[in-house]
């Protein structure tokens, strides 16, 4: 279980990342997120970094997820939210002390946890039904839609005949037809 803090400059923003830390970073929020007090973060990570900060937040957030601290780290890592995130490890004292404060905070206004996808329900032989729009989109022929015959043909291949012939068959009919044409 890692405790994670985010600063930004606005809800929307603090939202937006806790959004990406869901869908890209896969990491599973335990609590909901709390509001915490922008200085209060901002003094949190000036202790944890030791080095004064560029700037300073106007909103903060933080709450729970599942996974542990050095994967939530590495996951992290990966993503490019639109706010400041750290995982606070409980290595800090900081970890203590924003644990504490998290019990009196309220909720994130607008957060919604990302909903599973329930594509995979069971019929009534006991087998489950795929509802994914992308497994059928496949013509009688089994091959995808959106490959399908109704292009535009072309003056050098609009007969049955010439259906068959391959492309460089084709391009040589085009340059006789082009170059007999001067």
């Amino acid at each position: 279980m890692a405790l994670i803090l985010i600063r930004g400059e606005n809800n929307s923003k603090l939202l937006n990342a806790i959004a990406d830390i869901e869908r890209h970073a896969k990491l599973k929020l335990i609590s909901k997120p709390k509001v915490i007090s922008a200085a209060i973060a901002d003094d949190i990570v000036e202790k944890i970094l030791k080095v004064p900060l560029r700037s300073r937040s106007k909103a903060a957030s933080s709450f729970f997820v599942k996974e542990d601290i050095t994967l939530s780290i590495m996951q992290v890592k990966t993503i490019h939210p639109p706010a400041h995130v750290i995982v606070v490890s409980d290595e800090y004292e900081e970890y203590e002390h924003l644990d504490a404060i998290l019990d009196e905070c309220p909720d994130l206004e607008g957060y919604q946890s990302k909903k599973p996808a329930n594509n995979n329900q069971q019929n009534n032989n006991g087998r489950y039904n795929n509802t994914n729009k992308h497994h059928n989109n496949h013509n009688s022929n089994g091959h995808s839609n959106r490959y399908n015959n109704n292009k535009p043909k072309s003056k050098y291949n609009n007969s049955s005949d010439n259906d068959n012939l391959s492309y460089p068959t084709q391009l040589r009919d085009y340059r006789k037809d082009y170059l007999s044409a001067d």
